[in-house]
């Protein structure tokens, strides 16, 4: 079926249900579409060149070749206000000027004329707000994360020295993430009292210094384990398609699965996380894993679930805590749910930074405003631990674009890695962190609300930029064109029509295409000045 005037009107009364057969929308003149996989960002807008996705069995799904997930969802919205959504998975393809839709139960609709338009209106329908928010530390201060410094060896002893040391050299308290093997065992989530004897302790003193502090799961349970043999024996893991228990290769080795279709699976790994933060005072999770290459759609649980909803109910156990971070999602949308990109390399170019903010933008337009760039300097292990020294000027471009984010999280620490020049540069990132802070939490509050993105897309609020993905409007009124390329001393910003004060002063009269100054401090910035 090939449709090439959509109905006009108000997205509830003009929605024509589509299921079964392949579908082909007409794209119109200079239309764009946002959509699908945060990890298509560099790809978005689509229509321009020829695109495929299907959302239900990402690239080398099964194998171990599959790459790690991040957010997804079934919506697609464009710059002309059309909507394309199902309640399940669906495969699309821009070619030859069609949108190619295949899915069960796909509705196709005008929310609007405009990108905004189409997105509020896929939002109150599709994935409301819920009217709430992660717990507001983990944007009103830096996150740090242990990962990088202290990879699977975390101890009491070296997590506070961590933030000691963090402290110490000026940074602000923020959230402490203990990240892998604080545990014994994956699916015992309890201290490992070897390295931590007195966790409380520990909990209590990070507390007394500003600090939260959140841990690091997995839906997954050690093979050969205590609670392996208690999970197997009271039907909570996963079965493949031969009834036996399904043991997966993840990238920390083997691990049962926890069926999370079944509540009392949930509530086996949530009295063991609600007694963590009993007894020791731990304020949250950060929930990792749950990627849909992990399941399988022949597995036997105890629901009926494609890999997809394995993926939303590992999310769904996050809802219960507000200190909350996940980095792979399905139709979690409006959410209050913390929500960072996949594990970076320190990287210039699309690889690695130059994807950051084209990963938040599309993050935000399927529904997830609550947004982290990674680990500033990347979070990727083995390219990070590879490295022979810490590129210094890679660091402060990455650390700028995270000051203006929804969520800035460190895992190397600053002061071991860079000179003063760079380090004060990233103090002068934090600087301006704290400057457009209430700017960012005010922005917070009306994701909650409203659900709109709080890292926006140009053409969120201007026509005609559309083809801008290097740079964002964090709301409507301030433009962040943050230096993702090596060793640039300028570069180009766009400006929608108006009057525009730039951070240096400088008004200029858009639209415009203005080249800037960027030394190593300066975080180029733009803001909307009042008509008359």
């Amino acid at each position: 079926m090939t449709i090439s005037r959509p109905e006009s009107g108000p997205l509830a009364g003009s929605f024509t249900e589509l299921s079964g057969d392949e579908l082909e929308l007409v794209l119109e003149d200079g239309e764009g579409w946002w959509g699908g996989a945060a990890e298509d960002g560099l790809s978005m807008p689509f229509g321009t060149g020829s695109f495929a996705r299907d959302l239900g069995s990402p690239r080398g799904h099964g194998s171990r070749d599959a790459a790690p997930s991040n957010q997804s969802g079934p919506v697609l919205v464009s710059t002309r206000g059309r909507v394309v959504w199902s309640e399940r998975p669906f495969a699309f393809a821009f070619e030859d000027g069609l949108l190619r839709l295949s899915g069960r139960d796909v509705l196709v609709g005008r929310g609007g004329g405009s990108l905004r338009e189409a997105f509020l209106a896929a939002s109150r329908r599709f994935f409301p707000p819920s009217g709430r928010a992660p717990a507001r530390e983990l944007f009103s201060g830096p996150q740090y994360n242990t990962w990088i410094e202290h990879p699977y060896t975390p101890t009491q002893e070296t997590v506070l020295r961590f933030a000691r040391d963090l402290l110490e050299s000026g940074m602000p308290p923020g959230v402490v993430l203990i990240d892998d093997s604080w545990a014994c065992d994956y699916g015992t989530w309890r201290f490992d009292r070897a390295r931590f004897p007195d966790p409380a302790a520990m909990i209590e003193r990070l507390h007394a210094w500003g600090c939260r502090v959140m841990l690091w799961v997995v839906p997954f349970v050690s093979p050969d384990s205590a609670a392996f043999r208690e999970a197997e024996g009271r039907g909570l893991l996963i079965r493949d398609r031969t009834g036996e228990t399904a043991i997966r290769r993840w990238w920390n080795g083997f691990s049962a699965t926890l069926d999370l279709t079944d509540p009392a699976a949930v509530r086996w790994m949530t009295d063991q996380l609600d007694a963590l933060v009993e007894e020791t005072g731990v304020d949250g999770f950060k929930f990792d894993a749950g990627d849909v290459r992990d399941y399988r759609a022949d597995d036997l649980t105890a629901a009926p679930a494609e890999p997809v909803d394995l993926c939303e109910a590992w999310a769904r156990v996050g809802l219960r805590y507000p200190f909350n971070e996940f980095r792979a999602c399905w139709r979690m949308g409006g959410q209050p749910l913390g929500q960072r990109l996949q594990d970076k390399p320190a990287l210039w170019g699309p690889a690695g930074i130059e994807s950051l903010v084209p990963e938040m933008l599309a993050q935000g337009m399927i529904g997830y405003p609550f947004v982290c760039p990674d680990m500033i300097g990347g979070g990727e292990i083995g390219s990070v631990g590879g490295q022979s020294a810490v590129d210094q000027g890679f660091f402060v471009r990455y650390a700028q674009i995270a000051a203006l984010s929804p969520m800035m999280q460190f895992s190397v620490l600053p002061v071991r890695v860079l000179d003063d020049e760079h380090l004060a540069a990233v103090r002068d990132a934090l600087a301006v962190r704290e400057s457009v802070l209430p700017l960012i939490l005010g922005l917070v509050d009306e994701a909650a609300r409203t659900g709109e993105p709080i890292v926006r897309p140009m053409a969120y609020h201007a026509s005609g930029l559309d083809d801008v993905t290097d740079q964002f409007f964090l709301g409507p009124d301030l433009v962040v064109a943050p230096v993702t390329a090596q060793g640039a001393t300028e570069r180009i910003v766009a400006l929608p029509p108006g009057r525009w004060r730039g951070d240096d002063g400088a008004v200029v009269e858009g639209p415009a295409r203005v080249t800037v100054p960027c030394d190593l401090s300066r975080i180029p910035r733009f803001e909307r000045l009042a008509e008359g």
